[in-house]
């Protein structure tokens, strides 16, 4: 039994000291250039930029191989703030800047058929199948992806009127810093 426990113990030690060494050779560093830049795009991962999300659009532009200009979501404002991170001249927006929307479910018309679900990027719809579903209002970006899949059209954006906890400074020069 002792002998069995003691084999066991090197076993473990063996393998641990393995995947130390593994960690250690085979590090990768994300570039840090491409964390600042999705830290200002709005991280709706709507993919209205032709990315499949506000990863592969920051990696995109870190790399030269796309225009800070093409976040409906991040807006104006997200272009201006890429441009003075990265040095560049602010251009317009390349689509039609929307205002903030949420997405909201017909309750009485929704036949539970989980496509919304599905096509929810930051999974903000909640319900089962053949159940009535859900918007988490607090985690939806309001990309309109869920829309379109919807058999029976029972989802509507609805655009979110300003108040003190939707409501932001328009201008960089007066934005709050935050302590990160």
């Amino acid at each position: 039994m002792l002998t069995a426990i003691l084999i066991m113990a090197l076993g473990a030690v063996v393998l641990g000291a393995a995947l130390g060494f593994a960690s250690i050779k085979f590090k990768t560093e994300g570039n840090p250039l491409v964390e600042k830049i999705e830290a200002i795009l709005p991280q709706t991962q709507c993919g209205q930029c032709g990315f499949a999300g506000c990863k592969p659009y920051a990696e995109a532009i870190a790399a030269g191989e796309a225009d800070i200009n093409r976040c409906p979501p991040g807006g104006q404002e997200g272009v201006a703030k890429l441009a003075d991170l990265l040095g560049r001249e602010i251009t317009p927006l390349d689509a039609e800047e929307k205002p903030k929307q949420l997405a909201i479910i017909d309750e009485h018309t929704c036949i539970g058929c989980t496509l919304c679900i599905q096509a929810c990027p930051v999974d903000a719809i909640v319900g089962a199948a053949k159940q009535m579903h859900t918007v988490v209002s607090a985690l939806c970006t309001g990309c309109e992806l869920c829309v379109k899949p919807c058999p029976v059209e029972c989802i509507r954006m609805e655009v979110i009127g300003e108040s003190l906890e939707t409501w932001k400074w328009r201008y960089p020069i007066f934005e709050i810093k935050r302590a990160s």
